[in-house]
Order: C-alpha cells, then sequence, then structure tokens
C-alpha cells in the first residue's frame, strides 16, 4: 500500500514539472515586443504640412441635395465611404450633387474630385439636419494667384489626350490667344449669306495646335451654332470612289458660344492634337447652323498648317 501510495506521489510531482515547462515554454513564446506597424523600421520620411491639400467642409443631408459647380468639366470623383451619393448632374459636366445615403450617419467623410483643366478639390464630408450651404461654387485655385489650397509646389495633373502638356497650361495658352486678339492669317476664310467666318491664326506649343476662328454675324438674325468639323480629305476624288475623312476632333475649346446674336462677332479658340496634311489632301473646317442654311467652310493648307506660330510667352493680363 505504501509502495503503492509512493508512487503516484511521483507521478503527481512529475506531471506538475512537465505542466511548468509547458506554461513557462508557452509565456516565453507570448513575451513578443508589439509590432509598430513601421515596416521600414524609421527610415520613411514623415508628410509634412506644407505637402497637405487642406480640404474645404461640406455638409450633407439626407432629404436635400448639395450641388457644387466647379470651373471646369468634372473628368474624377471619389467618396470615402458609402455613407455618402454623388453623382454629376444630368445635362451638365461641371455640376456635381451630393447628398446622404442614409440619415445620421455618425462618422465623417470625404470627397475628392478632379476637373478637366487639371484642378484637384478634396472635402471633408459631415452631416448636418439642415446643412446651410447647398449650392457652393468652386472658383479655380489660380483665379487670383493664391495657392491657398494647395502645397507652393504642388505639381500638376495630366490628362491622357494632352499628352505631356499640362491642362492648366493649355487654358492658359487659349486664354492668352483670345485675349490678345492677332491677326496672324488674312487669307483663309468664307461669306456667305451674311456670315462671315475667318482663321485668324494657327499656334503651336509642345505638340498641340491652337486655332483661333472668328464669326462675324452681320444680318439682324441670331445664328445658331450646330456643330463644327475638322476633317482632312482628298484634293481631287475620281467617279465612283469612295471619299476618305479623317476627323480631327478638338481637345479642347475657350469661349466656344453656341449661338451668335444679330450684329454681333464672336471669336473661339480651338486646341487640337499635332498633325500634318498630306500632299494630296487638305483640312477642311466646316461650320453648320442649327436648322437653317447659312452653313459656312473654308480649306487649310498644309504649307498653312507648318508655319504655324510657336507660342514662346504668355501675355494674359
Amino acid at each position: 500500500m505504501k509502495r503503492f501510495l509512493l508512487m503516484i506521489a511521483v507521478s503527481v510531482c512529475v506531471f506538475t514539472v512537465n505542466a511548468q515547462e509547458v506554461v513557462e515554454e508557452k509565456a516565453t513564446v507570448t513575451q513578443t515586443n508589439p509590432s509598430t506597424g513601421d515596416y521600414f523600421e524609421g527610415l520613411t520620411r514623415p508628410l509634412t504640412f506644407n505637402r497637405m491639400i487642406p480640404p474645404y467642409a461640406l455638409e450633407v443631408t439626407f432629404s436635400k441635395t448639395v450641388h457644387i459647380i466647379f470651373p471646369s468639366a468634372i473628368r474624377y470623383v471619389d467618396l470615402g465611404s458609402a455613407d455618402l451619393l454623388a453623382a454629376k448632374a444630368d445635362g451638365a459636366e461641371n455640376v456635381l450633387r451630393v447628398k446622404a445615403a442614409l440619415r445620421d450617419f455618425s462618422r465623417e467623410s470625404n470627397l475628392a474630385v478632379i476637373t478637366e483643366d487639371g484642378a484637384y478639390y478634396t472635402f471633408n464630408v459631415k452631416y448636418a439636419d439642415e446643412p446651410v450651404k447647398l449650392s457652393v461654387e468652386m472658383t479655380d485655385f489660380i483665379h487670383d494667384g493664391e495657392a491657398v489650397n494647395r502645397p507652393n509646389n504642388a505639381m500638376e495633373i495630366y490628362m491622357r489626350e494632352l499628352g505631356s502638356e499640362s491642362p492648366l497650361l493649355v487654358k492658359l495658352i487659349m486664354k492668352s490667344i483670345y485675349k490678345n486678339d492677332n491677326r496672324e492669317i488674312k487669307h483663309i476664310g468664307s461669306k456667305r449669306f451674311g456670315i462671315q467666318y475667318t482663321l485668324k491664326g494657327i499656334y503651336t506649343h509642345n505638340g498641340l495646335l491652337y486655332f483661333h476662328m472668328q464669326l462675324k454675324n452681320s444680318s439682324n438674325v441670331p445664328f445658331d451654332v450646330d456643330y463644327i468639323t475638322f476633317k482632312i480629305v482628298d484634293k481631287k476624288v475620281a467617279k465612283r470612289t469612295a471619299i476618305q475623312e479623317q476627323v480631327i476632333m478638338p481637345l479642347r475649346a475657350h469661349n466656344n458660344l453656341t449661338l451668335i446674336g444679330g450684329k454681333r462677332t464672336e471669336r473661339v479658340v480651338f486646341t487640337l492634337p499635332k498633325f500634318t496634311i498630306p500632299d494630296d489632301k487638305h483640312l477642311i473646317i466646316e461650320l453648320n447652323e442649327k436648322e437653317g442654311g447659312r452653313h459656312q467652310s473654308f480649306v487649310v493648307e498644309n504649307a498653312d498648317l507648318v508655319r504655324s506660330k510657336v507660342i514662346n510667352e504668355l501675355k494674359v493680363k
């Protein structure tokens, strides 16, 4: 009997020692240093405040829609969470409508917008039962020369169709051409039915072409513009031969009016991708009147195109 009790006591001691060793091993495994979340172990550079684009404060609600009007067409919209709903207004390219997807969402969200002129806008969005500002008009961040909503050395946003040219610089070039109103070309245009449509100049900069056009309405009847086309066609077309046309689509337009009143003269500047015209072809620019017959068209030869004026400096003021 004593021998049996002695064996039980020895077994209990051995089990206790093994349990202590397991506990100590587990304790050793769990005693690790907490992760700091820095994969580069302190070698990263912190973002300073001079690199930050300060956001605008925006309030939205469930029962009302907030409209934001931008100075240029909207190209990109990103919502921070599913608590927000946003879409471009029907029939408008520069108006964004925003509202809350649910009532009384508690967490603050954000909204980012990129416009066609390369401007970037960011908003911190909160819920409010009655937002004070339901209609907001944004201004171009260079309108007064102050960079109050972006870093002083901020980089430009580039668009694919403009290549290596900044959308902001394209806008300034068109504005400069329109402001200076020089007549570099005096022999290209058309005149019919009291409407005179002329090409005042062709300019080039960084792989883009700028066409300065003028429409003079000498009649008392307003001219309603339907569409304007730039197309490269064959000079001579043989009978029973299909006409091949290459349409050049404008990338940007400055002061692109669709209605010219009676006894009025208006000008527009178009930005087009770089192109040349083969010897057996020419460029035809057509202006068509909506529900009318006072259409205009004129021809631009390759010799006129290659003599386009290079823009070296801007005079906007």
